[in-house]
């Protein structure tokens, strides 16, 4: 018999997302006769009721019980209960002729097995990280998946394929590791093609049953929980799933009789009609439903714009200005008065639901232009999550201006426009979705208030807010979420009942997310940055990392077990004994990881920008324990670099489980390198605080960390630290520096390669000619004309040195006399397919479909094309780099100090005899110039 992986217990019956509770009761012996029989009874079972009995009494056996569960896993019987639970015609059958008409009929036999299989299985599931690798062993995930479709199988049955997923997500997000069946690997199954479609229907189903609500609340969930990778994202968006979550969001609309007043006309005209979605029961769930939608938008602006756009969300809140739905004398007589009362500029923005918000000073923001475009700047990021983590360049330049409006420049009333200007250039009416959901920030509590905050946060950092709302979030929204942060902790008793682990799974929610979604919202606005400030969310966020360091204490942690201890009996004969491993952390522990990364986010994001915030933090005494989330296996936090140190060579094996301290997972490392990064653009504190603190080494070892993302970030970090006047410049450069960062210089990932040129730039500026040469020569001199020069500058110098022998051509020579920036060419370009496209839709003939739904297609296959063009990325990523590339060979050939002529003069000969004097001259000549873009390349 094979070995099976050993196995630590964490004795808790309860979901694997609540507080850990101790079982102490002795488990009383299972007769050797009854275990064995559950293996071989399985196996004999032949007929449907056989099987039915002896899995009901498999399941009565082990719920509640893990130690019995354990004992059940060591005896193979996860692999027979598989096979009965899984759908065999799963494959063959694609719902097309099946409609729902599960709910009134009893379960069959066959059925019946499969429910009751389902339910062993996700019992076992919720035993916790030592399950999983039995569980993948057994194919248990694809067992689970054949019985996800709603048209094919029964309510029922749906149900509880849906719960063993969720306890399979619950039990995979406590390991600390890779692990056989992680929430990666769940996610790979689950959003295919295939799957997705189940999802779909699930998510469409109408029925006001509490098992159909049930499935829908857990679909979301997992979606809310599972959805990391930006492909999945975007299978969940073209799928139908995004435009079902949508349809769920509308329906609560309608329930809270929130519809903009006259909508139901103008649906009617449009032909939206019978997109109005169905009121939702009492017993949906709001939270999950923004929740799972928040993370399918998020990062791009094109697939936000597809939930403003989604048939049901246009029929609830059409995009046309909100005095077109005045239609009585009385309403028009109360809408006149706005005017009389000098409050018509701001009535011309407002829709319906406007004038339920308190209203708002008029605040001209300084942040407004990153604000409106499509993302922030790729510097500004500090997260995997975010649109471009960790890089640096400019703007997105695909902002909302450039796309084609809604309706005609007459049905925008924007006020007095000259004949001249141009539709493209007015602001674009808000969608009323935005008031929506601030109204709920202002009017529900706990986690709707927070799901409906992250909502709102995507869709302003996409740009798809008007640029007045700025201060609205800065005065409602942001106080709230700081305030948030307050919730009084919930000590975490040995026992807990089942509202208490509720009641602590709900408070662990909020303060794992509230801060981050604070991060996102106020990066790259002072004006916001300033709002959280001034509600004093500095000490709040130095509170919550400085307690996500408290030690789990012993009570809390898992305890070994063995199937050989004298409670559970005998083995049986002809069994051999198995040692189990637990491979994860607690609960509390992985909250505790999650409040650090959610904490050093909102940390990086607030202190960008102003020394006050900077100092702020320092003086909070938190900078031990973001230095110690830059470790994988943390410790105790000290100042003391020399502790850092000795901790790093005696207890390199030690991790941060069995001390307590959890384990910090990439996001966090990223997090920290953010904060660090952030910090270190004070000079003050980078020759005080951080030296003091010892952050150079930690930075530097993260250069080489396995995880390309940890890489880009702590290259990024080491950016700021190996400037000229950084005192822990030395220090890495003897580390070895150099080497690491021109090895990541030849990195094929864009985003690598720009931080890792940026951070060459600042290490040779004013350093020593010796050094210089030698970073050139490791780098590469045929490499750095790559960076700068890429190969179709190279075919075009090569054409313009064969003109220049031959002569070139008139057309040549007029194209090149162009003088058009790149950029500029490309919103130009935007523009002019914006126009053309407003010009189709307007003069398509009507063919019954509404028009708002094709002038919505027609602008997100703009959007699309903006965010997802390769060929347009990566000339970014090239303009980026070379402009980096460029700085290196201007602080390259600068001198070390004042009077240095001589080492400039010798350096500016070095170049020329690396790269070549002619070549040099003829790149540089190649930049300045003007270029002709081909606007169908």
């Amino acid at each position: 018999t094979t070995s099976a992986p050993t196995f630590i217990h964490t004795t808790s019956s309860t979901p694997a997302s609540a507080s850990p509770s101790i079982y102490t009761s002795n488990i009383p012996a299972i007769p050797a006769m009854a275990r064995q029989a559950w293996v071989s009874q399985i196996r004999s079972a032949k007929t449907p009721a056989e099987q039915i009995s002896i899995l009901r009494t498999l399941k009565n056996e082990i719920i509640g019980h893990p130690l019995k569960k354990e004992l059940v896993v060591t005896l193979g019987t996860l692999d027979p209960v598989v096979r009965l639970a899984s759908n065999k015609l799963a494959g063959r059958q694609d719902g097309k002729s099946h409609n729902h008409s599960f709910a009134s009929k009893p379960l069959l036999e066959e059925e019946t097995v499969r429910l009751q299989g389902l339910q062993v299985i996700a019992s076992i599931a919720l035993g916790g990280p030592s399950f999983l690798p039995f569980l993948q062993s057994a194919s248990a995930l694809p067992a689970i998946l054949s019985n996800l479709c709603p048209s094919n199988n029964p309510a029922q049955i749906v149900l509880a394929s849906l719960r063993a997923l969720s306890n399979l997500a619950d039990s995979s997000s406590l390991t600390s590791g890779t692990t056989a069946l992680g929430t990666g690997a769940i996610a790979e199954g689950l959003f295919t093609n295939q799957y997705l479609t189940s999802l779909c229907r699930i998510l469409s189903q109408t029925s006001t049953t509490s098992t159909v609500q049930c499935q829908i609340s857990i679909a979301a969930s997992l979606i809310g929980r599972l959805c990391r990778e930006e492909r999945h994202q975007q299978g969940l968006a073209s799928s139908g799933v995004l435009d079902a979550l949508a349809t769920k969001l509308a329906s609560f609309v309608l329930a809270e009789g929130l519809v903009i007043p006259g909508a139901e006309t103008l649906a009617r005209r449009d032909g939206l009609q019978e997109f109005f979605p169905a009121t939702t029961p009492p017993n949906a769930s709001l939270s999950v439903v923004l929740e799972a939608i928040s993370v399918v938008i998020a990062n791009s602006k094109f697939r936000a714009s597809q939930l403003l756009y989604s048939p049901t969300i246009l029929a609830v809140f059409p995009p046309t200005p909100a005095e077109e739905f005045v239609g009585t004398q009385n309403a028009r007589a109360a809408w006149n008065a706005f005017n009389i009362a000098g409050l018509g500029a701001r009535q011309s923005h407002l829709n319906a639901i406007d004038y339920l918000l308190p209203s708002m000073p008029l605040h001209q923001s300084k942040s407004t232009s990153s604000q409106a475009s499509a993302f922030p700047p790729l510097g500004t990021s500090s997260s995997r999550e975010q649109l471009a983590p960790n890089g640096r360049s400019g703007p997105n330049k695909y902002n909302s201006a450039s796309l084609p409006s809604w309706g005609d420049s007459s049905s925008l009333d924007p006020g007095p426009v000259s004949p001249d200007t141009s539709v493209s250039s007015l602001e674009e009416p808000e969608s009323p979705l935005i008031a929506y959901l601030l109204l709920t920030l202002r009017t529900r509590t706990g986690k709707e208030r927070l799901m409906a905050a992250s909502v709102l946060t995507v869709l302003y950092r996409a740009g798809l807010t008007k640029k007045a709302r700025e201060t609205t979030i800065g005065l409602l929204v942001v106080p709230l979420l700081v305030q948030m942060l307050d919730e009084i902790a919930i000590p975490v008793k040995p026992k807990d009942s089942l509202a208490d682990n509720e009641a602590v799974r709900f408070e662990w929610a909020i303060k794992e997310r509230a801060p981050a979604i604070l991060a996102l919202l106020i990066t790259d606005s002072e004006y916001l940055q300033k709002a959280a400030f001034d509600a004093g969310v500095v000490s709040k966020l130095s509170k919550m990392l400085k307690v996500s360091y408290d030690p789990v204490t012993e009570t809390t942690k898992s305890h070994s077990w063995s199937p050989n201890s004298k409670q559970t009996g005998n083995m049986g004969e002809g069994l051999e004994p198995h040692s189990f491993t637990h491979p994860g952390q607690t609960p509390q522990l992985v909250h505790k990881v999650k409040v650090r990364e959610s904490s050093l986010k909102a940390i990086a994001a607030l202190v960008p920008f102003k020394d006050e915030y900077r100092k702020a933090i320092v003086d909070q005494g938190i900078l031990p324990y973001i230095v110690e989330s830059m470790n994988s296996n943390p410790s105790k936090p000290s100042p003391n670099t020399s502790d850092q140190a000795e901790r790093v060579t005696n207890n390199s094996n030690a991790t941060g489980i069995g001390q307590g301290y959890g384990v910090n997972s990439t996001d966090v490392l990223i997090a920290a390198c953010g904060a660090i990064r952030a910090l270190s653009r004070s000079v003050g504190i980078l020759r005080t605080t951080l030296i003091d603190n010892g952050v150079a080494m930690p930075a530097f070892r993260l250069l080489q960390h396995p995880d390309i993302e940890v890489q880009i970030a702590a290259t990024a970090t080491v950016c700021n630290l190996v400037t000229d006047v950084s005192p822990m410049r030395e220090a890495i450069a003897e580390a070895g520096v150099l080497k690491i960062l021109c090895e990541h210089a030849h990195s094929m990932n864009a985003k690598l390669r720009l931080n890792a040129v940026w951070a060459l730039k600042h290490f040779v500026h004013y350093s020593s000619n010796d050094m210089k040469r030698l970073c050139l020569e490791e780098l590469g001199q045929g490499w750095l004309v790559q960076l700068i020069c890429d190969d179709t500058e190279d075919e075009a110098l090569s054409s313009s040195r064969g003109n220049d022998e031959g002569g070139p051509t008139s057309e040549s020579h007029d194209e090149l006399d162009e003088d058009v920036d790149m950029d500029e060419f490309e919103d130009h370009l935007d523009s002019a397919l914006a126009e053309s496209l407003g010009r189709l839709s307007s003069s398509r003939p009507s063919s019954g479909r509404s028009k708002s739904i094709q002038q919505a297609e027609l602008r997100l296959a703009v959007l699309k094309d903006a965010e997802t063009n390769p060929a347009r990325k990566a000339r970014k990523d090239d303009i980026a780099v070379q402009e980096q590339g460029l700085d290196f060979i201007r602080n390259l050939i600068g001198g070390a100090g004042h009077g240095s002529t001589s080492e400039t003069t010798e350096m500016i000969d070095f170049l020329f005899d690396a790269l070549g004097q002619d070549r040099v001259f003829d790149i540089l000549a190649s930049k300045l110039r003007p270029k002709f873009a081909n606007p169908l390349n």
